[in-house]
């Protein structure tokens, strides 16, 4: 029913491939727009208004390593690095 087609990027002005299956999806969604940029341009668009994370260092509570975190940590709870993290949460 549906066939690849090409389209142009309204951002950068390359060709980019809008996929039987992402017709399909969009279809599905209800979408009646097709999409006006490449996957490079909307992920960078996506990025720019999500802004720069900051990252806050503390000692993790199990192994004593620095761990660097997306919070501001609290004395009352205890911070753990990425691994032990996992090994607290059984995902090892």
């Amino acid at each position: 029913m549906y066939e690849d087609k090409t389209l142009i990027c309204k951002d950068c002005g390359n060709e980019f491939i809008f996929t039987q299956g992402e017709q399909e999806f969009y279809a599905e969604k209800g979408f009646t727009n097709e999409p006006q940029r490449c996957k490079d341009c909307r992920d960078a668009r996506k990025n720019q208004s999500r802004g720069e994370r900051t990252f806050y260092e503390a000692t993790c509570a199990s192994c004593g390593n620095v761990a660097k975190v997306p919070f501001q940590p609290r004395e009352d709870r205890p911070v753990y690095c990425s691994d032990c993290f996992a090994k607290q949460n059984g995902r090892d």
